[in-house]
């Protein structure tokens, strides 16, 4: 499996945010091909001190090929062009395969 995480720093309107996020975004990511599971939270807290980022996503892909075909297609192109409409405070998006882990 292969995740996409993207870290969204404070934007300048929390609310028009999370209702965008919510009620325009997320939609789209639904529809997004190859995705397999996602999951997001506004809830981030640091272990110390204040948080760096706002909110979290999570979407996780078979492998890094659907993960970069889907990133690639026009739906996946209209999912990146979205973000501008919400995150005015930036994003920093990361991907890496998962290892499994027991214990």
């Amino acid at each position: 499996m292969h995740r996409l995480v993207v870290l969204y720093s404070e934007p300048a309107d929390p609310d028009h945010f999370r209702d965008y996020y919510v009620s325009n975004h997320l939609p789209l990511v639904r529809n997004w091909p190859g995705l397999l599971a996602w999951r997001y939270s506004f809830d981030v807290a640091a272990t110390e001190g204040e948080a760096p980022y706002f909110a979290v996503f999570e979407g996780d892909f078979a492998d890094a090929a659907a993960m970069a075909a889907a990133r690639a297609s026009p739906h996946g192109r209209r999912v990146a062009a979205d973000v501008a409409n919400y995150a005015t405070g930036g994003a920093v998006v990361i991907h890496y395969p998962v290892q499994e882990g027991t214990g």
